[in-house]
């Protein structure tokens, strides 16, 4: 189909990854405003962190404002601090890092492998084995939703003693041989920002086995108040708890996460079907006894510019993006260490997310596709 055969027509634009509410949040919401309890306090906030406790196998879970802050707790309470060194996966979005940074510690990037697009495990390793200042921490990041290589990276991290923390923000629902992103590590971390799986409008839930990392991430994210009928304060906190309000969005969300996680797998077998015959295009790959979320469909092109296809999707109204640009190539992180090996280099200068809406219908899909490869280098 050529291009100018395609209708420009689209008043409604197809977005990455929209809002898909469940038809039950509405309701939520008015019972929260029945009860008055607006502030970051009652019983949807409770029923929200037992909906991901029972969904995703996590002992203990904590709602929060966001991922990020998800994450910082997660160092403050591991004790990681000034001039510490945290490594992470480069091949990331900044909220992954951002954290590093509020604790003064000092971020150290580690690339992908082309088996995941993931932290490379095997650079992990020969970087522990060979540095010289251990590092505390590691923030690795199942990207797009697809499950990295986690037991693999969980048994590195216990051999050297290093604490893992798993930036599971975009992946809720994969799956590593039947366990859930989130809960290999010594912390994990979710978000329902707006164009996540599941979205609250913004917020996030940090998850762990330990019962006792749990509560003091909840006494810092409360302001850090000590148990008296006064203000109280003998340490720093933050204001970092959900809402009821939002949590009542989250419960409503989560009684159809299967269905988005089927939803977008499906999207994604669609991209796969109606660009089959298209050589150049390579999709993200999936381990064998994972189920990725597919989030987002990412994709590259051999020898297409991307910045040609973005142009033709968003002539007809439809929302692409490239792939993640690596942390360790970002201006504000040119000092950082970074252990490379050119994949996520080479992702970002081919890569391409594609609209991966679960409003979406295979119409939709086969109209982006046309324009796909309308565009593609002949």
């Amino acid at each position: 189909m050529k291009q100018s055969e395609i209708s420009l027509a689209n008043n409604k634009r197809i977005f990455l990854s929209s809002p898909h509410m469940s038809g039950n949040e509405l309701k939520y919401i008015e019972k929260v405003f029945e009860s008055n309890y607006i502030a970051p306090l009652g019983e949807y906030v409770n029923k929200f962190e037992k909906s991901i406790k029972n969904y995703s196998g996590a002992e203990n879970a904590l709602a929060l404002t966001c991922g990020t802050a998800a994450i910082h707790l997660a160092l403050r309470v591991l004790g990681i601090g000034k001039d510490d060194d945290v490594l992470a996966s480069t091949f990331t979005f900044i909220g992954s890092i951002n954290a590093i940074l509020y604790q003064n510690a000092n971020p150290v990037f580690i690339d992908s492998d082309r088996e995941t697009w993931n932290l490379s495990s095997k650079l992990l390793n020969k970087y522990l084995l060979e540095c010289e200042k251990k590092p505390k921490a590691l923030i690795v990041t199942h990207l797009y939703g697809q499950c990295a290589d986690i037991e693999k990276i969980a048994e590195i991290c216990r051999l050297h003693g290093v604490y893992l923390i798993e930036d599971a923000a975009e992946s809720l629902g994969a799956t590593f041989q039947g366990k859930h992103t989130g809960t290999f590590g010594d912390f994990g971390i979710y978000s329902f920002n707006g164009n996540k799986i599941l979205t609250t409008s913004g917020g996030g839930m940090l998850v762990s086995s330990n019962k006792e990392w749990i509560e003091k991430a909840k006494f810092y994210s409360t302001q850090a108040k000590e148990p008296f009928i006064h203000y109280e304060h003998l340490e720093y906190g933050y204001n970092y708890r959900m809402s009821n309000v939002l949590a009542a969005i989250g419960v409503g969300q989560m009684e159809v996460i299967e269905e988005r996680v089927a939803k977008k797998r499906e999207i994604f077998e669609w991209y796969k079907e109606f660009l089959a015959d298209c050589n150049e295009i390579t999709f993200m790959p999936e381990l064998p006894n994972t189920r990725g979320n597919r989030w987002l469909t990412a994709l590259t092109f051999e020898k297409t510019d991307c910045n040609t296809i973005m142009k033709a999707l968003d002539e007809v109204n439809v929302e692409s993006r490239p792939l993640w640009k690596p942390m360790h190539m970002q201006k504000l992180f040119e000092n950082s260490k970074a252990i490379t090996n050119g994949t996520s280099e080479e992702l970002f200068s081919k890569g391409l997310c594609v609209a991966s809406s679960t409003t979406m219908s295979k119409d939709d899909v086969k109209m982006i596709c046309d324009v796909i490869k309308g565009s593609l280098c002949k």
